[in-house]
């Protein structure tokens, strides 16, 4: 299928790596020259590099922590006029109701809400004032189902999404449209650092681990980023455009609902 974006011009936050990496391929895919962000310089020039070879796309590279001030921006400094967001940081991590203090909601906050909703702030006039732009915001799961050890990334998600779903319906009038995409479990980075967690709470090897939490996927198996990526570039499609403020899962049926 022709998505019908190529030319046009992304920021993918987060991307040397993981669902990002996922998106920002599947983007460029599609034809979509990309302004890519992580924090890593090795990494993310690395990614670029393999993108431009894969795609023949123009692929700019920003690193810099997008959660801070400073990081978010040269990010958008860099960015400039952009068609498409895809925001996406890396989650806080899992614990305790009582492990956690004020400063720590804070940074969860920073990181995995006020900042998508700085970097949307930011993009949306330039996509309003073109009659066209799409957002999509990587978040979890959590926000439709909440995990118990994941309290910090529940808190703030389920913040994105009220704001999101607000947004995305008083923008949607000049064809733009806001929606977040929703991981179960892939084999990423996070998927292994919260594996390694059941490994520390029981004593079993990873391969145990990740089987036990397999287990818990209707599929049967953790997703991939390819796959993650291919919703994500479908989602900026031209085709995506009566898509406003949905929260699409992708988790291989994890979560037993019917809405």
């Amino acid at each position: 299928m022709d998505l019908g974006i190529a030319g046009k011009r992304a920021l993918v936050c987060a991307g040397s790596k993981g669902l990002g990496r996922g998106c920002a391929e599947s983007l460029a895919a599609a034809g979509v020259n990309i302004v890519l962000n992580a924090r890593g310089v090795d990494a993310l020039e690395a990614t670029a590099d393999a993108i431009r070879k894969a795609h023949g796309v123009t692929v700019e590279t920003v690193a810099a922590d997008v959660t801070t001030d400073a990081g978010r921006a040269a990010v958008l400094a860099a960015a400039g006029d952009i068609d498409i967001l895809v925001t996406n940081a890396g989650g806080p991590p899992p614990g305790l109701w009582s492990d956690w203090n004020r400063d720590d909601f804070i940074a969860a906050m920073d990181a995995n809400m006020l900042t998508p909703i700085a970097l949307m702030q930011a993009a949306l006039p330039g996509m309003i004032a073109k009659g066209w732009g799409r957002v999509v915001n990587i978040t979890s799961g959590s926000v439709k189902a909440p995990i118990p050890q994941l309290g910090l990334s529940n808190t703030a998600r389920a913040g994105l999404t009220g704001f999101v779903a607000g947004t995305s319906r008083q923008v949607a009038e000049h064809g733009v449209t806001i929606n977040n995409l929703l991981p179960g479990i892939h084999a990423t980075d996070r998927a292994a650092s919260l594996d390694q967690g059941v490994m520390d709470a029981q004593g079993i090897d990873r391969a145990t681990a990740q089987k036990q939490r397999e287990a818990t996927i209707p599929a049967r198996r953790y997703g991939t980023a390819s796959e993650f990526g291919a919703t994500c570039a479908f989602m900026c499609s031209q085709h995506a455009g009566f898509m406003v403020g949905q929260n699409v899962v992708l988790d291989g049926g994890a979560i037993n609902a019917t809405l």
